[in-house]
């Protein structure tokens, strides 16, 4: 027993005091409020094995989800070095619920285990054209059917609730649609994926959910693997997943949250900070309430402009404002240009400049609040020759349908993968090693989570970031939030830039955004 605690103290050893104090307290409610790069990861997962190696938590009946494959994976990676990899679970919330519902469903069901979806877009396409007795609708509106559908469902909304929902919120039902048609459009989508036996993304966990609720003996058994509960990227929890939260503890205390309300970006998909704020009130009292508000990522300057980023946010109060530990790096450039061309090809050029002094194309990236001003930057970056690849906003949710043992098919895996990233090299498809090196271009949302030595935010005015110019609201903090997430991206330089118009051909004058 002396050699194991021996080992467990070794695995905290380079904590600093905040981390420390997470990492050892084991039981009961805990919050971790972890800014950016302050070693959130470092901390949850030496927390995870510290547990285990020291004997107080059973590795098999440990748990910790995340939301995308790839914060899971690390997850994993880190556990497995620490030694505890093999035991721990650690998955998405999806990957985790479609684990359980595959263990207890033939218990529960003598039907087929039903499929995954693979085209819940098309499905959509088809159920809009059977309702509305045409197909006079573009792609667009039918992702932003699916997109509300998808709402609605993280949200807790039945489609028979949706009217009275858009009543009291003034909600507007997309693509032009009244109220009515669209729950028509809702029910015909449940319909048709029952009778071909199937479930979409977030039947998943509104299936797990039922089965918590409804069915005892299978509530006992799924709950019984989960001893000690971790939730990452607390602020990004939907009601939906807030709720099987809840129903996987049903009263166990032994829970510890991580997250950042200042990350919150995901609203549009029905993530909210309120959760993770409210998380002192709802699990009173808490075992420990800890701030990581040291980066240990980025220089000073990039810290300080992320702080005063947040600066003007009218909740600030909820937000840590980050001390750096990094000694002073180079200053926060800020540039303006012509158009959206010059830009294009002044970010480019600076790139390829460093690249020839030295620097390794992966170390850059390339952040745009949309996909639409990915195009003129590829074009910019293959007249510098440089490779580079593509991240798309499709990948958050998607990414977390990937498998990770719990059964999905490989197909499907591979192609929401494929969807997620776009490799470019000189205009071609890149070979190996082009994949494993280029400069990364992202919107701002699907970059959450990665880090850069030197990024690039472009468009920098009103009315791309902040998009569309928000009066003063939750649509303009969220907005900040977003250039919080992307400046903080960044560990040695960052680059902030705008153009005054679009094109050489003049059109309206920008404005620099707000929040520069």
């Amino acid at each position: 027993m002396a050699a194991m605690n021996a080992s467990a103290e070794a695995i905290v050893q380079g904590l600093d005091d905040a981390q420390l104090a997470a990492a050892t307290t084991l039981h009961g409610p805990v919050r971790i409020i972890a800014g950016a790069g302050a070693g959130k990861t470092r901390t949850v997962t030496r927390r995870i094995a510290y547990a285990c190696a020291s004997g107080a938590w059973d590795p098999t009946r440990t748990l910790a989800v995340t939301f995308s494959v790839k914060a899971a994976a690390e997850m994993r990676s880190r556990l497995a070095s620490l030694g505890v990899g093999e035991q721990v679970t650690a998955s998405t919330f999806h990957a985790a619920a479609l684990h359980q519902l595959r263990q207890v469903w033939p218990d529960i069901c003598e039907a087929p285990f039903p499929h995954v979806i693979r085209e819940p877009g098309r499905a959509i396409d088809q159920c809009m054209c059977r309702v509305l007795g045409t197909d006079q609708f573009g792609d667009a509106e039918v992702r932003a059917v699916l997109a509300e559908i998808n709402w609605c469902k993280v949200s807790l909304i039945a489609p028979s609730d949706y009217s009275r929902v858009c009543a009291a919120t003034h909600r507007q039902p997309p693509a032009g649609l009244e109220v009515d048609r669209l729950v028509d459009v809702m029910q015909e989508y449940e319909r048709v994926k029952t009778s071909h036996g199937e479930i979409d993304f977030n039947d998943i966990l509104l299936l797990t959910c039922h089965i918590l609720d409804d069915f005892p003996e299978e509530a006992v058994h799924i709950r019984a693997a989960i001893g000690w509960l971790t939730v990452d990227e607390y602020q990004d929890v939907s009601p939906l997943q807030h709720r099987l939260m809840s129903l996987w503890l049903n009263g166990n205390r032994d829970v510890c949250v991580v997250g950042d309300p200042a990350q919150t970006i995901y609203s549009f998909a029905g993530a909210s900070s309120y959760d993770l704020l409210g998380f002192a009130s709802e699990f009173a009292p808490l075992s420990a309430d800890i701030d990581l508000g040291i980066d240990y990522r980025s220089t000073p300057q990039v810290v300080g402009c992320a702080n005063r980023v947040l600066a003007s946010a009218a909740n600030r109060e909820d937000y840590l404002k980050l001390s750096a530990l990094r000694p002073g790096g180079a200053r926060v450039s800020r540039t303006v240009y012509d158009d959206d061309d010059e830009e294009a090809r002044g970010v480019a050029m600076r790139i390829a400049r460093m690249v020839s002094q030295g620097a390794a194309p992966d170390d850059f990236a390339v952040l745009t609040r949309i996909n639409a001003q990915h195009r003129v930057v590829c074009r910019a970056l293959r007249e510098q020759g440089l490779h580079y690849r593509v991240r798309r906003d499709a990948g958050w949710q998607h990414s977390a349908l990937e498998d990770e043992g719990a059964g999905l098919d490989h197909a499907l895996s591979q192609a929401r993968q494929e969807a997620l990233e776009q490799i470019g090299a000189g205009g071609q498809q890149g070979s190996q090693q082009g994949i494993q090196q280029g400069v990364t271009l992202s919107t701002i949302h699907a970059a959450k989570g990665l880090e850069f030595k030197h990024v690039f935010i472009i468009g920098c005015s009103e009315g791309l970031l902040p998009f569309s110019s928000p009066s003063p609201g939750e649509q303009l903090e969220e907005e900040r939030r977003l250039m919080y997430v992307g400046v903080t991206r960044a560990e040695d330089t960052l680059h902030l830039s705008y153009a005054r118009r679009k094109d050489s051909s003049g059109g309206i004058a920008r404005a620099p955004s707000r929040f520069l």
